[in-house]
């Protein structure tokens, strides 16, 4: 956790110095609703504290940067009870959830609070987010989604800062590398043969750089706990996840199609654990 904390960092910096105290009070919030829903939670049911492990503070952390700076601080709250308590807890705990709790609980708020979910802003000031920019014709500038001088959501502005975290992770061997691979390799592909656009290089970098598809492919698909065991069951899971996001993408009305693939990819990873060869040998 602690190296989940450390890859995280730049996004957040990045985020503070973009989004200023909006986004600093919705990782706060965030984060100290998912502290507390666990000390809660093992207080009234009198099991041992598990909050010096980090667990809550990264659910809180992925969290808060999956959501827009400028919502009121009761949906991170919201959110943060949610993923903690729902997703988490009542499963049997960190190890035991079968799906990104940052993730199920910012498609809750999605549904929820669709109207601030959804409304995006820079000191105050509501923009278009360059995948919605995309959809009306429109050509972002790769090099301001690269660093991060665009509107979105907190954490995902910035391509450097999560590309930081992904390596760290790497390095420190505390992610799975098979899985991002395939993802990008995929979603590439089904854009260039299916996007409508050829392989032009400003939509699909557009594609990769904006809608959080980077900060789901460094954080959430290389979960060392939620990912198939095996090396060929993380190549099948990076498949599913490039394809649905990529239909999502081309098909979907919403900019919202990482979300939705990651956690609707999860329910068939016990699946893919069940059904492929129990002697391969576990992957790294």
């Amino acid at each position: 956790m602690l190296d989940m904390e450390i890859a995280l960092l730049p996004a957040v910096l990045f985020a503070a110095y973009q989004f200023g105290m909006d986004a600093i009070k919705v990782m706060i919030a965030s984060v100290l609703a998912s502290v507390l829903t666990e000390w809660i939670y093992e207080v009234c049911l009198k099991k041992k504290a598990r909050i010096a492990n980090g667990t809550a503070v990264v659910t809180g952390l992925l969290l808060g940067l999956t959501l827009p700076a400028g919502v009121n601080l009761y949906v991170p709250i919201v959110g943060g009870i949610f993923a903690t308590l729902v997703v988490v807890l009542l499963y049997g705990g960190y190890g035991q959830h079968f799906m990104v709790p940052a993730l199920v609980s910012r498609c809750f708020l999605l549904i929820s609070f669709s109207s601030q979910m959804t409304t995006y802003t820079v000191d105050g000031i509501s923009s278009a987010t360059p995948l919605a920019v995309l959809q009306q014709g429109g050509t972002p500038d790769l090099m301001d989604m690269l660093i991060g001088t665009t509107n979105g959501c907190i954490g995902e502005v910035s391509a450097i800062a999560i590309l930081i975290g992904l390596a760290y992770l790497l390095i420190r061997r505390a992610a799975k590398w098979i899985t991002p691979l395939v993802y990008v390799i995929v979603f590439v592909g089904y854009l260039g043969l299916f996007g409508g656009h050829g392989f032009d290089m400003n939509y699909i970098g557009a594609q990769v750089l904006g809608g959080g598809f980077l900060f789901a492919v460094a954080f959430f698909a290389s979960d060392l706990v939620i990912n198939p065991k095996t090396a060929l069951g993380q190549v099948i899971y990076g498949v599913l996840l490039g394809l649905l996001t990529g239909l999502y993408r081309t098909l979907g009305t919403t900019t919202e199609s990482v979300s939705y693939a990651v956690i609707c990819c999860n329910l068939l990873i016990p699946l893919i654990d069940k059904f492929l060869p129990g002697k391969e040998k576990e992957a790294a």
